[in-house]
């Protein structure tokens, strides 16, 4: 009986140490958490549609750059609390200027990237003062020399960007944002004739096209924001865009922040 009592401990004992042995040994070979998992910081990059020209209310730490805190960045920020936010997008800013400047707090720790970039380098305000102050035909000839400029050299000028960011942010999410339509076609508006208003969409659709595809062959993600901006174009009674402004220039053919928190944050929200 002893005996029996003896073997029944030893068998337990061993039981238990084979228990805690194995349960070791899997603690050991669990999967650490990835990188990816672990960052969570959030960089804002791009161009004043990132950096919220036109929405007011800009920091004065910013400068020049304008950024705003009615920015969908911003905006996203405060509703999210990630780990750390730096908010580098700049007015003005071309694809040059984001490699020479706003790179900087991209780390191992950054898990999510937003960016609007490529209107600046295809001649943005050009167009836009071109296609008001001048005909039809000037309108349509600068838009198309905009266009030659997209399909010659945008998208290498977009691959040194995406390629960058993807080097110094390996676990990053990124977040590549379009832009609007400016116009609502049909019916009258003041200053700017059909033609022009079709050409201008046109010239937004074929950058955002160009734009789409080098951020898909990178494996990032592109936010539309053409369906959110619909029925909010200028010229529609409720348009999310400022017009030419006079008083502010700066301003002209920005969203407002309406359509920042209308436009450009949900389409933001549900792509990070």
């Amino acid at each position: 009986m002893r005996r029996s009592r003896f073997a029944a401990c030893m068998s337990s004992l061993l039981l238990a140490v084979g228990v805690a042995l194995t349960g070791a040994t899997t603690a050991q070979a669990s999967p650490q958490a990835s990188p990816q998992a672990a960052a969570t910081g959030y960089v804002a990059l791009g161009d004043s549609y990132s950096s919220g020209v036109g929405a007011g209310s800009y920091l004065s730490s910013s400068g020049d750059c304008k950024r705003s805190t009615k920015a969908y960045p911003y905006l996203w920020a405060t509703a999210n609390a990630p780990s750390s936010f730096d908010f580098t997008a700049c007015s003005g800013a071309r694809t040059g200027d984001v490699l020479a400047s706003q790179l900087g707090p991209l780390g191992p720790n950054t898990g999510l990237v937003s960016i609007t970039v490529g209107g600046n380098d295809a001649g943005f305000a050009d167009v836009m003062s071109t296609c008001v102050l001048q005909s039809d035909s000037s309108c349509v000839s600068r838009i198309n020399t905009a266009k030659a400029y997209v399909d010659s050299t945008l998208p290498g000028q977009l691959d040194k960007v995406y390629s960058a960011i993807s080097a110094k942010a390996p676990a990053a999410h990124v977040v590549v944002l379009g832009y609007p339509r400016f116009y609502q076609l049909g019916g009258t508006c003041a200053g700017l004739s059909q033609t022009k208003r079709s050409a201008i969409n046109n010239a937004a659709d074929y950058l955002n096209t160009a734009i789409a595809k080098r951020a898909a062959d990178h494996g990032f993600t592109f936010g539309d924001v053409r369906p959110a901006f619909t029925g909010h174009e200028l010229c529609s009674g409720s348009a999310w865009l400022h017009s030419l402004n006079l008083l502010n220039v700066g301003e002209s053919y920005h969203p407002k922040a309406a359509g920042q928190s209308g436009g450009y944050l949900p389409v933001f929200r549900n792509a990070a």
